[in-house]
């Protein structure tokens, strides 16, 4: 990952790359058919195929009152990135001194005279400059003029309606992850630093990490079958996770709970991420511990099921 804070030369490396710009939010499966075609074209050519992407999301620091929640953190956009196969990843690290350019001075400045970018590849409904005035007609006008190959991805669509991350936050937020998880091309995945709770689940038999911090897209609430992911161990751990309050115990704070199947460690301190795999049921209340027993021990069983453990 290279970080950008101003307009100062590029590595030699990225120069003369073909070029995908976007905040790509969720590298869901409309940005890996647009990486293929990046990479498609950056391969004809033999030069690097590269995302160029901002952090904070522009609206974050535009509008923070309705900028929306992300679906990932910055390194696992990168990874993502990486994996739909761009060679490099460069992230602007966003400000007034970006967001002030108008969409003729970002082509001038950043795409020709930064990058000296060969080709670029771009979603029909690309927008760039400030107040986003620029679009891929435009874009694939001044491309022509300077020179810079272009080419317009077809969207990808998914039940007859385009993917974008909009929709994927709006089908987690009404838990429908199946949904979520088709547009996206792989589970939600969130992450949190393990903090002490009130270890009611110890005593009961199933212990939890509560996982606070968690800095994307939290879905509706209910029991999730999971896999959780620690540092320094490679594989997944089965996992039932609880997203809401404990209404049981006369809770009102909404929280993040995940139970590691037959995991026993201490995580406190720890950065825990974990991947949703389906929705169990949703939260409820229940009348005494013995029905709240009973109703844990079945989504445990289902969460390993669901998990392959």
């Amino acid at each position: 990952m290279i970080t950008l804070e101003n307009f100062d030369d590029v590595p030699a490396r990225v120069r003369g790359a073909y070029v995908a710009i976007g905040n790509f939010d969720g590298v869901h499966r409309g940005h890996a058919h647009l990486i293929g075609r990046l990479r498609a074209r950056a391969d004809a050519a033999q030069a690097p195929a590269l995302a160029l992407t901002f952090d904070p999301h522009p609206v974050a620091i535009l509008r923070r009152e309705s900028a929306p929640i992300p679906l990932l953190w910055t390194e696992r956009k990168v990874e993502l990135l990486k994996a739909a196969g761009v060679t490099e990843v460069c992230v602007f690290q966003t400000g007034a001194w970006l967001l002030g350019m108008t969409a003729r001075e970002f082509f001038d400045r950043v795409i020709v005279g930064q990058f000296g970018a060969r080709g670029m590849v771009e979603g029909p409904n690309f927008g760039f400059g400030r107040d986003r005035g620029g679009d891929s007609s435009l874009l694939a006008a001044w491309c022509q003029e300077a020179g810079v190959e272009f080419e317009v991805d077809s969207p990808t669509e998914a039940d007859g309606l385009i993917v974008s991350s909009s929709r994927i936050r709006k089908a987690l937020a009404e838990g429908m992850l199946d949904d979520a998880t088709q547009m996206l091309g792989r589970p939600h995945r969130m992450r949190g630093i393990v903090t002490h709770g009130a270890a009611r689940g110890a005593g009961l038999g199933f212990p939890t990490a509560n996982l606070d911090d968690i800095d994307v897209v939290i879905p509706l609430d209910g029991v999730y079958a999971a896999r959780a992911f620690i540092e320094g161990r490679g594989t997944g751990i089965a996992s039932a996770v609880h997203i809401g309050p404990n209404v049981t115990f006369g809770e009102q704070i909404r929280k993040v709970e995940a139970h590691l199947i037959d995991f026993s460690g201490d995580l406190y301190g720890q950065c825990v991420e974990v991947d949703l795999l389906r929705m169990i049921r949703p939260t409820r209340r229940f009348e005494g511990l013995d029905d709240l027993l009973a109703q844990i021990g079945r989504d445990v069983a289902e969460a390993r099921l669901a998990a392959g453990a």
